[in-house]
């Protein structure tokens, strides 16, 4: 199955559509210049790169004029907590630096974290919990459930339980969009999503009675 990113990129215009049109409250995409477009997005993709630079300027950027408390703020929502308390030098702490790296789940957090502190209303989600251990799923699905308030959000993702609660899904087929609507009126269908529900939940299954053995 391919095509969810292809499709979410068209909405800030990384690539433009040769059919059809993208609106943002009506407004064709094209039509906005790329400063406002840019402004009114945040992003966190599935391999998120931070800078060999500190916490604080990794999150900062996000936003400009920034204070430090803005920051501090941001990284408590992100449930950035644990992952300041263990280093060196807090927030200040130089990514790369001595030894200092922070996994694929602790990165994505940071990244979030400056998504939060953009506070745009419009958000794309692309497989932000793809490479996350449990624990740090966990801690990510708690920080999305704060960066989506009150806002916009495009969710692209393989986990079907990250996106069952959504309003609506859109189920993607080699660049086609198959079928769409609820969690419970999908699995009602009988179509493809309801099969990927049951193989999702067969494996969790598996997984359990692997584990308990």
């Amino acid at each position: 199955m391919g095509g969810k990113t292809t499709i979410a990129s068209l909405i800030p215009r990384f690539w433009d559509v040769n059919q059809g049109s993208i609106k943002v409250g009506d407004v064709d995409v094209r039509d906005i210049s790329t400063n406002e477009l840019m402004e009114n997005i945040s992003f966190v993709f599935q391999n998120t790169t931070l800078f060999k630079d500190s916490i604080y300027n990794n999150v900062a950027i996000g936003r400009k004029g920034a204070t430090r408390s803005d920051v501090l703020n941001a990284l408590h929502l992100a449930q950035c907590d644990d992952i300041i308390d263990e280093l060196p030098d807090g927030i200040d702490t130089v990514i790369g630096s001595e030894g200092t790296y922070l996994s694929g789940g602790q990165q994505q957090r940071i990244a979030l974290a400056r998504a939060i502190l953009k506070d745009a209303p419009i958000i794309i989600l692309d497989e932000a919990t793809a490479l996350a251990d449990p624990e740090n799923e966990y801690m990510i699905q708690k920080a999305i459930t704060e960066i989506t308030k009150d806002k916009t959000v495009i969710m692209i993702a393989h986990r079907l339980s990250t996106v069952k609660n959504v309003d609506k899904i859109y189920v993607v087929d080699n660049g086609r969009i198959v079928e769409e609507g609820s969690h419970d009126a999908l699995v009602e269908n009988k179509g493809l999503y309801s099969r990927m529900w049951d193989e999702f939940n067969n494996s969790i299954q598996w997984k359990v009675k692997s584990e308990g053995i």
